[in-house]
This record gives C-alpha cells, sequence and structure tokens, in this order.
C-alpha cells in the first residue's frame, strides 16, 4: 500500500526543480500521490518553511513529509529521514523537520540516508532535493524500502534542533513577542497566543495596543476582519492558534512596520482613540486617530 508525499521546499516555481522532484519521485514509484504544500518560502529561510510544516501537519493525510529547504546543501550535514506516529519525515539535519516532528509525538527513530542504492548518482552535490531526499521519500511511500534500509540510525540528542522564541513579559504589563511569518496577503502572524493577551485582562472585542519598532497603534481585537471598517487595522486569532495583526483591505506589512522577527509588544491601551468624524454645531472636531493617553 501507498501512501502520499506531502513536498515543501523553497525551491519557487520560475525553475525546473519541483517539476524534476515530482518526476524522481513518479519514476520511482508511479502510485504515489504527491501534494505541493509550499515552493515559495524565502531562498533558504529555513525558519519559515518549519513553522509553515508545522501549521500543515495536522491537515496533511499520514505518510510522507518531504522538506527541502537546504542552504547547507554539499556541506557535511546529514540527510535525514524520521519515523514517527504521523509517518515519516525526510530532509536536510538543520532544524527544518524538528519542530512539526515533534509536534506529531517525536521520533522513534532517524537515521542519516548514505545507501547508494537510494541515490541518484551524479557528478555534482548541490541538487540533494532531486538526489537524495526524493528518492528515500519515494520508496518509504511505496514500501520499497524500510527505513532503517537507508542508512545508520542517527542519535537523536545530536540532530540539529530550531529554536522558535518564546513570548515573555515586557516588564511593563505587556507581552512581548515577535513576527513569525508574513503571508503572503500581507498578515503578520505573532508567537503571541490567546491565552498571553487573556492573561494581561484582554479579550475578544478589546482594544489591544500594539508596539512595534517604538511606536504604539490601537487596534481592535476580533473575529473577522469585516468586523473594522476597511482600511482599519486589527488583531485576530488566526488560522494557527496564534494572534495575528491584519489590516481590513489591505496588508499589514504596508501600514506597520512589521517583518519576519520584528518585535511586537501586546498590552492593555495606553492610548486613546479620538474620534475624526464631522463635528456636531458647537462641538470641536477630533484631532489625530490616536493619541498617548
Amino acid at each position: 500500500m501507498t501512501v502520499p508525499i506531502s513536498f515543501l521546499s523553497d525551491f519557487g516555481l520560475d525553475d525546473e526543480f519541483v517539476g524534476v522532484v515530482h518526476g524522481v519521485i513518479a519514476k520511482i514509484a508511479p502510485d504515489v500521490k504527491v501534494i505541493d504544500v509550499g515552493h515559495r518560502f524565502g531562498r533558504g529561510n529555513v525558519r519559515a518553511a518549519a513553522l509553515a510544516l508545522v501549521r500543515a501537519i495536522q491537515y496533511l493525510p499520514e505518510g510522507v513529509a518531504l522538506a527541502v529547504v537546504d542552504p547547507g546543501v554539499g556541506t557535511e550535514r546529514r540527510a535525514l529521514a524520521a519515523r514517527t506516529p504521523w509517518g515519516f519525515f525526510v530532509g536536510p539535519d538543520n532544524g527544518l523537520l524538528a519542530p512539526a516532528v515533534a509536534m506529531v509525538g517525536g521520533a522513534d527513530l532517524m537515521v542519516s540516508i548514505e545507501d547508494p542504492r537510494f541515490r541518484i548518482p551524479t557528478g555534482g552535490a548541490t541538487f540533494a532535493g532531486r538526489d537524495v531526499f526524493a528518492p528515500a521519500a519515494a520508496v518509504l511511500a511505496a514500501g520499497e524500502a524500510d527505513i532503517g534500509d537507508l542508512g545508520p540510525a542517527v542519535d537523536p540528542a545530536t540532530v540539529v534542533p530550531l529554536m522558535v522564541p518564546l513570548a515573555e513579559p515586557d516588564g511593563r504589563g505587556g507581552i512581548l513577542g515577535e513576527v513569525l511569518w508574513v503571508d503572503a496577503f500581507g498578515n503578520a502572524q505573532t508567537n503571541v497566543s490567546p491565552e498571553d493577551l487573556a492573561a494581561l485582562g484582554l479579550g475578544p472585542g478589546d482594544e489591544v495596543e500594539i508596539e512595534i519598532g517604538g511606536t504604539s497603534h490601537a487596534v481592535r481585537w476580533v473575529g473577522a476582519y469585516g468586523e473594522v471598517p476597511p482600511g482599519e487595522g486589527l488583531v485576530h486569532v488566526d488560522s494557527a492558534g496564534q494572534m495575528a495583526i491584519a489590516v481590513n483591505g489591505g496588508r499589514a506589512d504596508e501600514r506597520f512596520p512589521v517583518a519576519e522577527r520584528v518585535a511586537v509588544t501586546f498590552r492593555r491601551p495606553r492610548i486613546r482613540r479620538i474620534d475624526l468624524s464631522p463635528a456636531a454645531p458647537g462641538e470641536a472636531a477630533g484631532g489625530s486617530a490616536a493619541s498617548t493617553a
């Protein structure tokens, strides 16, 4: 019985690389289905791709996860295969696999892919996705080899971890986090959870102050983009269960100075909104949209 391969890489779609990996798998295991999880992650951005795999793994069918973001290709870094309760993971030993492997319950066996029977001989060493990882994933998915056939077992303690930052109190009544990911729509996912904000006494419907680059912004915690006017910033719980910064009908990375790894502090509001609606007769008009209280 075959199982599907879920394939993630930083190859992009402008070259033949993704298609070639598909081709190698199809030649070895023509009955195996390949699911493309994504291929436009930043070139060599191991952390971004690892976090994407964590977000995706619970929605992928059990089988083989083939992940190739490999800035150390051609060096002494190992090519790994791991056996987990979910299935197999195949990729470089650079932290890429570690968070998703941990999420599905950890690995009871990891091996270094070294057996030449499961490698494509080549004169170069810079396309391990084609020559090493794709053949290994294909034979595992097709049941044509056991993970132990691929190479010697490795000590899990020697496998490269991926350090994901944790949100923490900022010492001033807020919670300090950072942007993990900015998606194609410009939404900025953070490592701050709804539980972190609940510990500050904040909840859905409340105004939240976010501080980015020394500048504070007043936004509302809502459940959907349409709960604020077009063009207005907001925070919400995203599809991965984390707090995200967004703009209704716009891009958070254009409205706010957010980018991957940028620090963000969430706290109870210290800034107040000023009404910009036209003043009634005898009333003074508002000034700026928000000011420090």
